[in-house]
Formats: structure tokens, C-alpha cells, sequence
């Protein structure tokens, strides 16, 4: 073949792969390449968000359905309101229809940031060292901090936008079911950790503690048993840390009076007596009845009855004040892990 008619031929191809590639591949760089990645996940992500809101939709129209039709807003079982002493048999048989599907869709959304810890930022880093893709990379021009955040800024906004929209469908299915009549409540930790921005800050914060496990043990079966050991201390610690992040309500009564209510849909933390000079008693301080009973009060010198409880009106509050402080350990624990990517590669 001729010189000319070579160039030619090679002109053509190279046209054609300019084609093709401009509609085959939009995506370039460091971004085309963690999604291609992790497509994997991030469809597993989005067909769980997808599964969830249609379940979260389903039920709720079924729920609100039935209430609706049996008059049972607002009706608990053993209810002290007039209106739902003949509602009871329907109460009952609510529960036991709807119950267990929306305890069902409440741990999934506990179980959630744990998951996505696990599974997509425990090996999002260990499976590059183990199979030894990230020489190639950090060979290139793009530098280990760019790399690190193309890495784990995809990952995190696939996360947000799919725990948005789960927490989304939750929280309104949550309108019709989450009250009296299934007994469920805010302060429950399966339903605190599925409200609002709890669940969305919670996902990143385990992300960000599997990316930094496998970016320092560079093994993906030991980043996931470091990440599932860390969300149950997390979720342990924030359990014990939960009822202090406001100061509780003090309910009193004076001996004799009766016992301070416990408002509806209220947190209850504490219950006892209290001394004239301000102490409180535990509940269980004095036990018994009749003289035996009254002596006891007698002797620590007891005024009243005590509640502390945290009322409805400090949901939000508290669900805010602990996404900020989540939000807060996440943010360090990323730039924990971008110092140790520049320290150990520059």
C-alpha cells in the first residue's frame, strides 16, 4: 500500500475512533473511572432507594386506609380517651396487620449506614492495595490527593441522594404510623436513627470510617470487621450520649398530689421522688406499702413526685444537634484520612 493511501487509511480510523469515543465514554477521567468502579454498588444503591420508597408509599396508603375507615386516629390499645373505647378490637388488629411491616421498614433504615460502611467504604480503598491497582494509579499525573477525592466524593453523594430519599419516604410514612396507634415512637432508637438527616449523616460517617480503615489496613476483610466493630460503638455511644444532648423537662407534684402527667408522645427519662432539700430519689427507693412505705418517705424527708422527660417538642432539636455532631466526626475522619494518603505518598 502506497504512503498516501496508508495516511489515508489511518486518518479515517482515527476519525472514527473520535466518534465512537465521544459516544461511548461522556464521562472521563477520574470520575468515568470510580464509576465504572463501582457500579456495582452504586446500582445496588439505587435499586434498594428505589425498593424502599415504593415500600414506604405502599404501606403508608394501606395504613392511613385503614385508620381512616375504622376511626382510630389517635386510639392506642388500653386508650384513656372516650372516643376510642369502641375502636379497641380495631386497634388490636391493626397492630397486628401493620406491626411487623413497619418494623420492618424502621430496621432497615437502622441497618443502613452499617451496610453502607460494610460494603461499599470498607473496600473502597483495602480492594485497590490488595489488588495492587493503586500503583497504576498513583503512577499518573492525577496526584493521591486528587485521586483520594475523586474516591470518596462520588461514593458520598451517591449516599446522600439515596439515604435523602429513603429518610424522605420514611418520614412521611412515618405521618400516618409512626403514633399511638402502632406504638411506635420518635424516641425509640429505631425510630430516632430513621428520621430526617439521622440516617443520611450516620451513612456518611460510616463511609468515612470504612474509607479510613481501608485506607490504613489495605485489607478488605479487615476494614469491614474494624467498620462493623465501630458502627455498634458509634450507635452504643450516641445511645448513651442521646438523652443529655438537651436539658430534659422536670415535671413535679407535692405529697399527696397526683403524680406528675407524662405528656403525650414524651420521652421519659427519669421518675421518683424528691427531698425538701432538692435531691431525687430513684422510683425503687422506697418499696412496699401502707407504715412501711410512709416511713421511708419520712425518713429521706420526701416533698413530691418528680418526671424528667424530654416532650415531644424536642424531637428536632435533639435530632439536629446529634447530625451536627456526626457531621463534625465525619469531617475529621476524612481529613484524618487525607493527611495519611499525603503523608504516606506525598
Amino acid at each position: 500500500m502506497s504512503t498516501t493511501a496508508q495516511r489515508g487509511t489511518d486518518r479515517r480510523a482515527h476519525l472514527a475512533d473520535q466518534g465512537s469515543g465521544r459516544r461511548t465514554a461522556p464521562l472521563r477521567g477520574l470520575a468515568w473511572l470510580v464509576g465504572r468502579q463501582h457500579r456495582a454498588a452504586f446500582a445496588l444503591l439505587l435499586a434498594a432507594a428505589i425498593g424502599g420508597v415504593v415500600y414506604c408509599a405502599v404501606l403508608r396508603a394501606r395504613m392511613a386506609s385503614y385508620i381512616d375507615a375504622h376511626h382510630i386516629a389517635g386510639c392506642s390499645e388500653m386508650s384513656q380517651i372516650a372516643r376510642c373505647a369502641d375502636v379497641q378490637e380495631a386497634v388490636t388488629a391493626f397492630r397486628a396487620a401493620y406491626t411487623a411491616p413497619f418494623q420492618l421498614a424502621e430496621w432497615g433504615m437502622l441497618a443502613l449506614p452499617a451496610l453502607i460502611g460494610l460494603f461499599i467504604g470498607a473496600p473502597l480503598l483495602a480492594r485497590e492495595w490488595e489488588a495492587g491497582t493503586h500503583q497504576l494509579v498513583l503512577t499518573q499525573s492525577v496526584g493521591p490527593l486528587r485521586w483520594l477525592a475523586a474516591k470518596t466524593a462520588l461514593p458520598a453523594l451517591a449516599v446522600v441522594a439515596t439515604t435523602t430519599a429513603l429518610s424522605a419516604a420514611f418520614g412521611w410514612m412515618w405521618q400516618v404510623g409512626g403514633n399511638e396507634v402502632t406504638g411506635a415512637y420518635w424516641y425509640e432508637p429505631s425510630g430516632f436513627h430513621a428520621l430526617g438527616p439521622i440516617p443520611v449523616v450516620h451513612s456518611l460517617l460510616m463511609l468515612a470510617i470504612g474509607m479510613l480503615a481501608g485506607l490504613l489496613l489495605r485489607r478488605t476483610v479487615a476494614s469491614m470487621g474494624v467498620t462493623l466493630g465501630a458502627t455498634l460503638a458509634v450507635q452504643f455511644a450516641f445511645g448513651l450520649l442521646r438523652p443529655h444532648l438537651l436539658s430534659p423537662v422536670t415535671s413535679k407534684s407535692g405529697s399527696g398530689e397526683p403524680a406528675a402527667p407524662l405528656a403525650d408522645r414524651a420521652w421519659r427519662l427519669a421518675e421518683g421522688s424528691y427531698t425538701r432539700s432538692g435531691a431525687k430519689l430513684p422510683e425503687d427507693a422506697c418499696d412496699g406499702y401502707g407504715k412501711a412505705y410512709e416511713a421511708c418517705l419520712r425518713r429521706h424527708d420526701v416533698v413530691g413526685h418528680f418526671v424528667e422527660q424530654h416532650p415531644a417538642s424536642h424531637q428536632w432539636p435533639l435530632v439536629w444537634t446529634e447530625a451536627g455532631i456526626v457531621l463534625a466526626l465525619t469531617a475529621l475522619l476524612t481529613v484524618i484520612a487525607f493527611w495519611a494518603m499525603r503523608r504516606r505518598h506525598g
